[in-house]
């Protein structure tokens, strides 16, 4: 559900809903190589994600970040350089931001208005830049922790045994080894036979 968060309206974990919308969600990228093969697999079965991108990795790869955004996803603000909220002043943060829109409205001609702090943490710094930059925040409510372990099957199971609707589901596509397409094409096949829609984080969030 969402939570109250101060000067920014909401900061959605999940949200309710009466369907069984959830929404997949990458963070750290784009990567050359990974993120490809994980656009491969959600197009292979029909699914839309939300990929929050860190400005330094889209500066380096503008032609994975502008393939996400081709294929039909969503992105995401996940600041310019990946550092921790509690590690920056105000101003510190906000330039972070800038920084990550503007190479994303330079270099994928793309605005976003969704904003995953790094680490999670919201503090209120987070919450007065989010404001200033008309962002919405979001974090997750299921972890995949997909970073730890190159087994498919233990990713995919985490996903799995906790999903609800209206969950947000935590990846990444920025660990080179990992097995994230391998889970996708484990859980993918099974989230839909049970009945689940992945979405975008605007869409499961009603937001244009």
């Amino acid at each position: 559900m969402g939570l109250r968060c101060g000067a920014q309206d909401t900061v959605y974990r999940s949200v309710p809903t009466d369907g069984c919308r959830i929404a997949l969600t990458f963070d750290d990228g784009p990567h050359p190589g990974q993120t490809h093969r994980i656009l491969e697999v959600l197009e292979r079965y029909g699914v839309r994600a939300t990929f929050f991108m860190i400005g330094v990795n889209i500066r380096n790869y503008p032609d994975a970040a502008r393939e996400v955004i081709a294929r039909g996803h969503e992105v995401g603000n996940h600041t310019d350089s990946h550092v921790c909220p509690r590690n920056l002043s105000e101003s510190a943060l906000a330039a972070e931001l800038d920084r990550c829109e503007d190479t994303l409205e330079n270099l994928c001609e793309y605005r976003p208005h969704l904003f995953r702090p790094p680490e999670g943490v919201v503090n209120a710094h987070v919450r007065h830049c989010a404001e200033r930059g008309d962002y919405t925040v979001i974090l997750w409510s299921v972890d995949t922790r997909d970073w730890e372990t190159r087994q498919a099957g233990v990713i995919a199971e985490r996903v799995l045994s906790r999903i609800r609707p209206g969950d947000i589901v935590l990846m990444h596509d920025y660990v080179a080894d990992s097995k994230t397409p391998e889970a996708l094409e484990l859980m993918l096949p099974k989230l839909l036979a049970l009945g689940y829609e992945p979405v975008t984080v605007s869409e499961l969030l009603g937001i244009g």
